[in-house]
């Protein structure tokens, strides 16, 4: 690793830096593209890779079943390498064929009433703001918005807890890393209030899990959702729900609960499982799973605290460079943002900026008004670019795709 990796990647408690060359090595990806959209969907690593297609080899050889029945123990690994991420215990995870898939069955679990307060934030991601108003919509509930604070750095918690005293929600809900933003928000603060207030409490942690550590205890959730596409560089099509003991040991389940999540003890009756499987269905796709645990295995080899310090230090410096280039304004708030970039610039559509991008072999996102109505109304834009850089991306690629916008910017100006 050359010395300008060392000095970005610094390890405070003496501990060798992250071998960048190997991690690349592993990375198939990292030959022919610059991947900055880790944020829409990470490189595979190897192992993952490997994992998934050597099960799916073996179901052709055995049978289907027969492969999930002789790789129980692997499958089993899922749960104990999540429960590590997260600091539980495996029977608090459920495997989901997505965030949202995940997401919508912790909704599911909640016995919602008409007049029931959902308390969110105006950062909250697309499809659970989508899925709050379909509850509004079929059910009465009524979905209440915590205001910004005026400093930039996300919701007022004293704001959120203010409300959460006065309305008595019976849900609160945060998105921890918007879509749209580099925005954290302080989610562990938040869930201080509801402990003490004893506020049922949702984590959407799906830009944050494989990018910071994550402890569920000290955020204080009752239910946390995530994807393993993302940061966590694991197949697409898997996500997870953490449901906490307090869930567990309550009559949550999910509304269609099926013979994997419930036993039916009597013609009359069924009785949901003890543990976080109460979520889960039969069908699941075992070479996802198996590649799950492979992708979750290897973000707890690489260090999670070396990730955390590495990857939004790179956006960090993604974000210095393109400061200075005149007609691109960097949008992302907070003292400490995470490492989805996003900008806009100044004469350009967004669609034939992101096909010269593709073009240069760069790899990006774009997000519309759609998608924050709230933070794209607040900061006067359509669109963005969203650049997301990880860890086995270098600091080389950071400065070619913040000289490949400044050659979009002066091309334009030239044409003009």
């Amino acid at each position: 690793m050359g010395t300008q990796d060392q000095a970005i990647d610094p390890d405070p408690a003496g501990q060798p830096a992250l071998d960048l060359a190997a991690l690349r090595a592993d990375t198939p990806g990292c030959g022919s593209v610059i991947h900055f959209n880790n944020a829409g969907s990470g490189l595979m690593p190897r192992p993952v890779l490997k994992a998934m297609i050597d099960h799916l080899q073996f179901e052709a050889e055995v049978g289907g079943y027969e492969a999930a029945t002789a790789r129980a123990e692997q499958v089993r690994d899922f749960y104990t390498a999540t429960a590590e991420l997260l600091g539980t215990g495996p029977d608090n995870i459920a495997y989901a064929g997505s965030a949202t898939d995940a997401y919508a069955k912790a909704l599911s679990g909640i016995d919602f009433l008409p007049g029931d307060i959902i308390l969110t934030t105006r950062n909250d991601y697309i499809s659970n703001q989508i899925a709050f108003l379909s509850l509004g919509k079929r059910f009465g509930v009524e979905v209440v918005h915590a205001p910004d604070h005026p400093d930039g750095t996300g919701v007022d918690v004293a704001a959120m807890a203010a409300l959460m005293r006065a309305r008595r929600p019976r849900l609160v809900a945060v998105t921890h890393v918007p879509t749209n933003s580099g925005l954290v928000q302080p989610v562990a603060e938040i869930g201080r209030h509801c402990r003490e207030l004893d506020l049922l409490y949702l984590v959407d942690a799906c830009q944050s899990v494989g990018q910071f550590e994550l402890d569920v205890e000290r955020i204080g959730c009752d239910l946390l959702t995530a994807t393993l596409r993302k940061f966590l560089r694991g197949p697409r099509g898997s996500g997870f729900l953490f449901a906490s003991d307090r869930v567990l040991k309550s009559e949550a389940e999910p509304l269609f609960i099926d013979m994997r999540g419930a036993r039916w003890v009597a013609p009359d009756r069924y009785e949901p499982v003890a543990g976080a499987a109460r979520y889960e269905e039969w069908e699941v796709p075992y070479a996802n799973v198996l590649g799950a645990a492979a992708a979750t295995r290897y973000a707890l080899r690489v260090g999670p605290a070396a990730i955390a310090r590495r990857t939004p230090a790179l956006a960090a410096l993604l974000r210095e460079r393109l400061a200075a280039v005149p007609g691109v304004r960097l949008l992302d708030r907070g003292p400490a943002p995470a490492a989805l970039v996003t900008l806009t610039i100044e004469g350009r559509q967004a669609e034939p900026v992101k096909r010269a991008l593709d073009a240069r072999g760069i790899n990006s996102s774009l997000s519309f008004r759609e998608y924050a109505r709230f933070d794209f109304a607040d900061k006067e834009v359509e669109w963005c670019l969203r650049l997301s850089p990880h860890y086995y991306n270098t600091e080389a690629e950071v400065e070619t795709v913040a000289a490949s916008i400044a050659e979009l910017v002066v091309t334009r100006r030239t044409a003009g």
